[in-house]
């Protein structure tokens, strides 16, 4: 039987590291114990070299067939070595190998090892593939892994709680998006998939947590793109005694330091497009970014026409609150390349928001951008009863005036 174990083993990158202060044609009297993936073999007669690949990084083992026996391995074996930091005459960091252990042998053969899997389809089909194959993939994930630890360690610096909410519910909520519906057997009724955290959020803060937050799955029963997919991970958090400018200054402060702790700068590519994430970013009103670009049309009509003159289809745009989105998504948001904050918007596409202190027309919402594209929205909400009793008659008469989806709040 194959071993079932390899412990006290050392990462690939340490011994890299140890690799990089020896000679060329030179090993060191110490001894290392490795374990990985063999993705790579070539041959000199009884000198056969081997590229064992583990989570850390990727060496090349030189097997001397008079120290490790015959050499009996596969692309794509699991395999456990024993042996002595190296550095081969061309200078590749390595590990002189005096022991090989076979400890998972492959059944089926891998994909070309140098060009890996390129399809698309077939790599997020067959993830595992795509991360083995692929060392980006695999560098993406570790990323995506570091910057959720970063979101959480500066929440919690910041004494939000972090909290679980259902995701089975009995009715959906705080947003606007179809669910998945299941049925509860036991309970003999159709409940669904969350489509946002916000009501069960909302319900902490009335139970005095005061600042809670959840970094968790929602989903929304719509189409694929790069910018949505039914199930996606969103992070969530509510505070009380702040407004949107308090949430405006903190999600700045997060981006950036989520970035300096995970890629050690600000600066970052996304699309093709250099962007710094430093705070602060640039804030405009959306009125003014409407108006750049000629749409700040109160008139439905006369929005409506300007946008079917840039040839935009507004024939599922039933309210003003509806062309006004679409003017934001076709128009404004593509050309917020640098980080930007769009806010105060019109009462009508955030009916739950609270009214600005000098506009009673606009609330204090915004939205973030960066490379074209939203990464969020907040607002300040109403805490007056009678305010937002009066919100609910509002986006009532959106729907009946035709809208079946009114803009999110």
């Amino acid at each position: 039987m194959l071993p079932k174990r390899f412990p006290d083993r050392d990462k690939i990158a340490a011994v890299r590291e140890e690799c990089e202060a020896l000679e060329p044609g030179t090993e060191s009297s110490e001894k290392r114990r490795l374990a990985g993936r063999v993705l790579g073999r070539r041959g000199h007669g009884k000198l056969v070299f081997l590229d064992l690949v583990d989570r850390s990084g990727r060496i090349q083992l030189l097997c001397d067939e008079s120290r490790t026996g015959p050499v009996q391995l596969d692309l794509g074996d699991i395999v456990g070595t024993v042996g002595s930091p190296a550095k081969s005459r061309r200078g590749e960091p390595s590990l002189a190998a005096d022991e090989l252990t076979l400890l998972a042998k492959i059944r089926a053969p891998l994909p070309d090892t140098f060009h890996g899997v390129t399809d698309v389809e077939a790599r997020y089909r067959r993830r595992y593939l795509d991360l083995l194959m692929n060392n980006e993939s695999r560098e993406h994930f570790l990323m995506r892994s570091t910057i959720v630890g970063s979101i959480r360690r500066y929440l919690d610096g910041e004494g939000f709680v972090e909290v679980e909410t259902p995701v089975l519910q009995p009715r959906y909520g705080g947003a606007f998006a179809t669910p998945f519906v299941t049925h509860y057997n036991e309970l003999e009724a159709d409940f669904y998939l969350r489509i946002a955290t916000e009501l069960y959020l909302k319900r902490l803060i009335v139970g005095g947590l005061e600042r809670v937050y959840e970094l968790g799955k929602d989903f929304r029963n719509e189409g694929v793109s790069y910018k949505h997919a039914p199930e996606f991970t969103m992070l969530e958090w509510y505070e009380a005694y702040a407004d949107y400018r308090d949430t405006m200054a903190r999600m700045e402060t997060l981006v950036e330091q989520v970035a300096r702790e995970s890629l050690g700068t600000t600066e970052v590519t996304f699309k093709g497009h250099k962007v710094d994430l430093r705070a602060p970013w640039r804030r405009v009103p959306l009125t003014e970014a409407l108006a750049e670009h000629g749409l700040w049309l109160r008139d439905a009509d006369e929005l409506r026409a300007a946008l079917q003159g840039r040839g935009v289809d507004t024939q599922q745009d039933r309210t003003w609150a509806q062309l006004v989105d679409h003017a934001l998504t076709s128009f404004v948001e593509p050309s917020l390349i640098e980080p930007t904050i769009l806010h105060d918007y019109p009462i009508e596409l955030s009916p739950f928001a609270r009214t600005t202190d000098d506009d009673p027309t606009m609330v204090e919402r915004f939205e973030y951008f960066v490379g074209g594209m939203e990464l969020g929205n907040a607002y300040s909400e109403v805490n007056d009863a009678e305010e937002q009793a009066a919100r609910f008659d509002l986006q009532l008469a959106e729907k009946q005036a035709g809208a079946a989806d009114v803009v999110e709040a």
